[in-house]
């Protein structure tokens, strides 16, 4: 299982942002994520805890992405893989703390039918395209979510969630936010299926 802590923060001015982290990381392509999010009654985000206790399923659900990299990833062009990734989330002042559990299936077309045996649905999608950079061991991703517009993610893997782990990360990912020019205040909390969720159903 996988720590992954990290945050995301709102980008006005992408073409910017992309010419910072060429000069200070280490490119490493360009990429598409198409994801479907599985679970229970087409509830998925937003089951009842009674709902989720059934399945043990965290609130995202399970994910399915469809991962493409490289030259013409952001057209859906060429080869890519299928992820499948269980997550339980939590969010400590505005840091995301993940632990992450992910494999690849190969063809994708099994697995879900065995979903769908197993009574889950696909209930959400989202579309994110960017490209990716590493700075000393945190990745950074410029990023379009389709409906809501760009952001910077900064991740690092960690190998627990101490609070020491989780405060020395939160360090490092704040000094890059920095050194990329984005401001504190452009931290986004709420994760993107809660912000899409609510756009589809006439929110803010």
């Amino acid at each position: 299982m996988a720590i992954e802590i990290e945050l995301k923060a709102w980008v006005e001015n992408p073409g910017q942002i992309k010419e910072r982290l060429f000069k200070i990381a280490r490119y490493e392509g360009e990429f598409l994520k198409e994801d479907a999010y599985w679970g229970r009654d087409g509830e998925t985000p937003g089951m009842s805890p009674r709902q989720r206790r059934r399945l043990d399923l965290p609130l995202s659900g399970v994910r399915i992405r469809k991962l493409f990299r490289g030259l013409g990833a952001q057209k859906g062009d060429g080869q890519h893989s299928i992820v499948v990734t269980y997550k339980t989330k939590e969010v400590r002042e505005g840091i995301e703390v993940n632990q992450e559990d992910e494999f690849e299936v190969s063809p994708g077309e099994p697995f879900e039918g065995l979903l769908k045996r197993m009574g889950l649905k696909p209930s959400f999608t989202k579309r994110k395209q960017g490209a990716s950079w590493n700075f000393e061991g945190i990745t950074a991703e410029l990023t379009e979510v389709a409906g809501l517009g760009w952001f910077a993610e900064l991740e690092i893997l960690a190998e627990d969630e101490k609070k020491e782990t989780v405060e020395n990360a939160r360090k490092r990912l704040l000094g890059l936010l920095e050194e990329i020019g984005i401001g504190e205040d452009k931290i986004e909390s709420r994760y993107y299926t809660e912000m899409l969720k609510g756009i589809k159903n006439g929110g803010n």
